[in-house]
């Protein structure tokens, strides 16, 4: 067992049938999906097949769904988009302390335009408390933006509860739902979202391809202007072949029941951990109310980048960024007031649908032969 990936959270493999029908497409698709003749409307055909297979996972229309290059640029499709759709003097937007750098950079870029950003703060296991939304509100506020699921650990946020909140303001609702779609529920109807962000490589599709969902009704300036694309949503010819891509894997992933053995697996890992480990290991994160994947440790007293170097052929994360030589602690463990001689030694493992108890149980004979 040379390698071993525990890195899903950061990306997935393509999915066998996800690979097949890019094949397919190559030859199959070629027409522009915007051209009327016999070579634009099996394009055509396929790209809208596969809006029906996202709309599906999500409980939606699918006039409702927009593809994009990404997770990124769905984000940033939501924040800009609504920040410039607003003819408000003052704009306000509130999101989380805890957010993925592609809500965190659009909404600074923001803030040098004009925009006044409000950073809600969370508990130590990562959560926001639903009051300090409903006090943060004002009559300026023109979008709140919560992901839903925290990709560092794991820890989900109150959604549903938070976004009705916003509804009842009259205030749109973004989640960046790029690490839960295909691990927990995310029908957008049961949420009460006005657009959730969608990622491909995070379940099983290619890099480059992600979508998001608007509410019908929800005012955007396009991210992207050129043609009438996506209904005029978002300029530049659609790609057959990742849109299949990402409609296939949308189909793969919707049955959830699958992650139940993942969840029960890392639970096991945790528990391995624990009783090799004692109290020498720390779980970040809440310890229930997170991703069935996700596994976020720490080695307290140690050197995360350091150890995870010594795990030949094991694919993992830490919670510390590298700058220069310099080893900083990551902003997520920060806000959540994790100390630095626990958090330095942050170490996450998220599992996918294949993986087996048997590299499992490898990775912890390796921390065993590091620490002892």
């Amino acid at each position: 067992m040379d390698q071993i990936y525990l890195d899903y959270n950061a990306s997935t493999p393509i999915a066998p049938a996800v690979a097949e029908v890019m094949r397919s497409a190559l030859t199959e698709g070629y027409g522009n999906p915007s051209s009327l003749h016999w070579a634009g409307t099996p394009a055509r055909t396929l790209v809208e097949k596969s809006r029906g297979q996202v709309a599906a996972l999500l409980g939606c229309d699918p006039d409702e769904i927009v593809f994009t290059s990404g997770g990124s640029e769905a984000n940033n499709m939501a924040l800009k988009g609504t920040y410039f759709a607003s003819d408000r003097t003052q704009r306000q937007i509130i999101t989380t302390t805890v957010e993925h750098p592609a809500i965190v950079e659009p909404c600074r870029f923001l803030e040098r335009l004009g925009a006044e950003i409000i950073w809600l703060p969370v508990d130590r296991f990562g959560r926001v408390d639903p009051e300090d939304l409903r006090r943060a509100i004002t009559d300026d506020t023109v979008l709140i933006s919560i992901m839903q699921a925290n990709n560092e650990v794991g820890t989900t946020q109150p959604i549903q509860e938070c976004a009705a909140i916003a509804r009842t303001h009259g205030i749109p609702f973004h989640t960046d739902a790029a690490q839960s779609v295909g691990k927990i529920d995310t029908k957008v109807d049961t949420l009460g979202v006005d657009m959730l962000s969608i990622a491909g490589h995070k379940i099983y599709a290619p890099k480059g391809v992600g979508a998001l969902y608007i509410r019908r009704g929800t005012r955007l300036e396009p991210f992207m202007h050129g043609a009438g694309h996506e209904s005029g949503r978002r300029a530049g010819t659609e790609s057959a072949m990742l849109d299949a891509a990402l409609g296939t894997a949308c189909e793969l992933v919707s049955d959830l029941a699958a992650m139940d053995g993942v969840r029960s697996l890392r639970d096991r890992f945790w528990e391995t951990l624990q009783g090799r480990f004692g109290n020498r290991v720390a779980l970040n994160g809440h310890p229930k109310l997170r991703l069935p994947n996700t596994l976020n440790v720490s080695f307290v007293g140690q050197d995360g980048s350091s150890l995870l170097a010594g795990l030949n052929g094991v694919a993992a994360s830490t919670g510390s960024a590298c700058h220069e030589d310099s080893v900083e602690l990551s902003p997520v463990l920060e806000a959540m007031r994790v100390s630095d001689e626990v958090g330095m030694g942050a170490i996450r493992f998220s599992l996918g649908r294949d993986t087996t108890g048997d590299e499992i149980d490898a990775v912890v004979a390796l921390l065993a032969q590091q620490l002892g």
